[in-house]
């Protein structure tokens, strides 16, 4: 029967016409997807060059991935033309991510050395490619990061970036074993982060090499492309670690003072929570930097219940300027708060990145501005003035809203037969894990489970389900959500504040747990 089937329907053919006779041209679909495909307004020259798919318009192109070639440290940068021609010799504007429009930030005017087709493995030269293909080219790896715009438009704004469901929260550090092979491993690791879109490689302050990747399987697969053909030299790795964020669980219970070094100026500051969704809602761009602003304060008052004047008081977000905690000017009738706004803006970014529990990212703060007292003179409330207390008051007003830590969530989906069910739950109740779906798939004995894993416990988690099973079971994790762990940080001996000690203890802090005297000031 499988057999029959298998000649008669072939799933390969069956799959490609489907995709031929089913899917849009470009010409089609990009007349309504370019709202979706360009940052900038719908009715300038780059939009309407995207929505008419015309191969003799300006050229529209975005590179979405670096494809390494055989040849050592270069790389194809492949992407999809969406209008104009893209020709070998072809003199084109490279706009990273980071660039605005006017600037000259993040923007490279160079030539393109060649046009290249990847067919499969093949790669086929050809003179020029028109829009509505995709198209790898040579000669611009070394002026893009991961991704990025090609155009001839000169106020062009950036094609949107792809956005990823999933964050790297499992982190391994890599050591080489010989010392001569540290510059082979740094280079390695530049073009790791080149090839692979979501791999985050760092560099800590105690020198150790860190990549963070999105489960253990991807930071494994990382590693070995990293041994065979990045760096080609021996290393060791650390166990894999997990990144946590701090948050907060209530509001401060008190208002934050911090004085500036030279005693003029003062800040006053208090931290609160927001919910999970907001956080969620940041993080995907809907109340983002980026999103409409009368929109976002229109979302922000009905849907979260925000007054008219937070919503649209909102000074910065972070950390890397798109994170999910808030600076508010809460403030009534300041002399010379504008002035203030860019300092008191870095120093929450410098603050957010790095927190007061373990230096880890914050998460789901909203710091509140309640008042300043300022110099009226503007020398001595220059930014050396402003930032050291606002981040100071910003660690302040954390430590008083009792903090904690959130840890990363795998969202884990098992199919296992109904015999195996028990192995299944055994193991999930072994790694703190919890299942909350379970779904038995008709005409089959097959039972598809759905469950929460922290990170932390999936470090051999297949292998543990695959035993207590006896292989029948076949895990896929992927990263779902941030929760917060159970406990109070600041009592002696408590599981959480054991946590922080350790993780304080791996970046090389003092092992000790921060002191809200260092950071708060008195009258």
């Amino acid at each position: 029967m499988k057999r029959t089937m298998q000649i008669w329907i072939n799933a390969a053919d069956t799959l490609l016409s489907m995709i031929v006779t089913k899917l849009p041209s470009p010409k089609q679909a990009q007349r309504y997807r370019v709202e979706n495909l360009y940052e900038g307004p719908m009715d300038d020259e780059a939009a309407n060059a995207i929505r008419n798919c015309d191969k003799d318009g300006p050229l529209m192109m975005y590179i979405s991935k670096m494809v390494p070639t055989s040849d050592k440290g270069r790389f194809y940068a492949f992407g999809r033309v969406f209008s104009g021609t893209v020709a070998t010799g072809q003199k084109v504007r490279i706009q990273g991510p980071h660039y605005k429009p006017g600037s000259k930030e993040d923007l490279s005017v160079k030539n393109i050395q060649r046009t290249v087709l990847m067919m499969g493995r093949a790669t086929e030269q050809i003179s020029d490619v028109p829009c509505g293909n995709t198209v790898a080219l040579v000669g611009i790896d070394q002026y893009l990061l991961k991704s990025g715009t090609l155009t001839t438009i000169e106020d062009a704004h950036n094609i949107a970036d792809m956005k990823y469901s999933v964050s790297p929260v499992v982190k391994v550090a890599v050591k080489v074993k010989d010392g001569k092979d540290l510059p082979k491993l740094v280079d390695g690791l530049k073009k790791l982060s080149k090839s692979d879109p979501l791999v985050v490689c760092t560099t800590e302050e105690s020198g150790e090499h860190v990549i963070a990747g999105c489960g253990e399987l991807h930071v494994e697969i990382c590693l070995k492309d990293l041994r065979d053909e990045y760096a080609q030299c021996e290393f060791t790795v650390s166990d894999p670690v997990v990144s946590y964020r701090e948050t907060v669980n209530e509001t401060s219970n008190q208002t934050c003072l911090s004085k500036s070094p030279n005693k003029h100026n003062r800040i006053y500051l208090q931290a609160e929570p927001m919910s999970d969704e907001l956080c969620m809602a940041i993080e995907s761009g809907k109340l983002g930097p980026k999103a409409e602003a009368k929109e976002r304060a229109k979302l922000f008052r009905e849907k979260f219940d925000w007054d008219e004047n937070s919503a649209r008081k909102i000074w910065a977000w972070g950390p890397e300027t798109e994170g999910a905690n808030l600076v508010v000017d809460a403030t009534q009738a300041v002399q010379y708060i504008i002035e203030i706004k860019e300092h008191v803006n870095s120093a929450f970014q410098w603050a957010t990145k790095e927190g007061p529990l373990c230096e880890e990212n914050m998460r789901g703060i909203r710091f509140n501005i309640m008042d300043v007292t300022l110099h009226t003179d503007a020398i001595h409330r220059g930014a050396g003035q402003i930032m050291p207390p606002t981040r100071r008051c910003c660690f302040a007003a954390e430590l008083t809203a009792k903090p904690t830590l959130q840890e990363p969530v795998f969202l884990v989906e098992i199919t296992c037969p109904q015999e195996a069910m028990s192995g299944v739950y055994n193991c999930m109740n072994l790694r703190r894990g919890c299942v909350f779906e379970e779904n038995p798939r008709e005409g089959t004995p097959l039972v598809q489970v759905k469950a929460h894993l922290p990170v932390a416990e999936s470090f051999g988690f297949v292998a543990a389900l695959r035993q207590a099973t006896s292989g029948q079971a076949f895990p896929q994790c992927v990263f779902d959500h941030w929760e917060n762990l159970q406990g109070d940080c600041l009592v002696d001996g408590s599981k959480m504040q054991d946590l922080i000690l350790a993780v304080r203890k791996r970046k090389n802090i003092k092992v000790e747990m921060p002191k809200l005297g260092d950071y708060l000031d008195k009258l």
